[in-house]
């Protein structure tokens, strides 16, 4: 049994988590998720060439850029963050990865590598965001992880440079070749994300910090923080449900979302939501 903050209180009110001794993956991952990975395992050579593209140049480049440029997060640096890993790592049964924060204002986290994965988290995402919806965060990297996610998701955010040069290489051929794959990797990009969503969930345990997150990730603002309303946007995404009830709206949908690494923050809210009625108990059930 663990014990974590909660939110704003800076450890004077506590709770406690669950380890979830013996889970996995299977009993978590989002049927979109499996469907969309089984498409992708079905392409001969793919796991083997991506893994080598990764082993070759990517995953050397990134960690080392990583280490000269960012803070490693220790027990001494940033132990906040450093004890939401550990919890995360413990509650997930993952091994403990390398964290890094990078100095950027744009709000992400991500995890890269294959064979030696760690997470990094961006200032602008730490600074917009509460311990415990950073700890959500964390999870949801962690997540990634745990569903062995990180080798295509780590080409998915790096194919358009990867087939520029191919294209460049190959008078354009490789270019033609290479949109269709990247439109795959795309799209199981974003089904992966429901996973690690449902992965953050297990870590948090509570629904609050996962709706805030997405809140604030879709208009967060640390001015006005004080100003946003968690029933507003759940009305929000309410009304996103009832966009598509056209076939012309549903077409929209498909367009803005070809292009996109992540879901709508509404889809996200709306899936966990789903899964936190539906799935979440019966799997809690299961780790007593």
């Amino acid at each position: 049994m663990l014990v974590a903050m909660s939110e704003g209180d800076e450890g004077k009110k506590k709770r406690k988590l669950r380890t979830l001794t013996g889970l996995s993956i299977d009993e978590f991952r989002h049927p979109l998720d499996q469907r969309a990975t089984d498409a992708l395992k079905k392409v001969p050579g793919l796991d083997k060439l991506l893994a080598k593209i990764l082993e070759i140049g990517f995953e050397r480049i990134f960690y080392i850029d990583n280490v000269a440029s960012n803070l490693r997060v220790t027990p001494k640096m940033f132990p906040r963050l450093h004890r939401s890993l550990t919890w995360a790592t413990k509650i997930l049964n993952v091994p403990e990865p390398e964290m890094y924060v990078e100095v950027d204002p744009v709000p992400n986290a991500f995890t890269y590598g294959h064979t030696k994965p760690f997470i990094c988290l961006t200032t602008g995402l730490i600074d917009m965001l509460s311990d415990e919806e950073l700890f959500f965060v964390i999870g949801h990297e962690v997540g990634h992880i745990k569903a062995d996610h990180v080798l295509y998701g780590t080409m998915a955010r790096n194919i358009a440079a990867l087939v520029e040069l191919v294209g460049t290489l190959t008078l354009g051929i490789g270019s033609l070749l290479g949109v269709g794959l990247w439109f795959a990797l795309l799209e199981w990009y974003r089904c992966a994300e429901l996973t690690a969503d449902r992965a953050a969930l297990l870590c948090v345990q509570d629904i609050e910090p996962a709706r805030d997150t997405f809140m604030k990730l879709a208009g967060g603002t640390t001015r006005l923080a004080v100003e946003m309303d968690r029933e507003e946007f759940l009305r929000q995404v309410r009304e996103y449900e009832d966009v598509d009830r056209s076939a012309l709206d549903k077409a929209y949908k498909i367009l803005l979302t070809i292009p996109r690494t992540h879901p709508f923050a509404m889809q996200r809210a709306k899936e966990l939501d789903a899964w936190f009625t539906f799935g979440y108990p019966e799997l809690m059930a299961m780790h007593p």
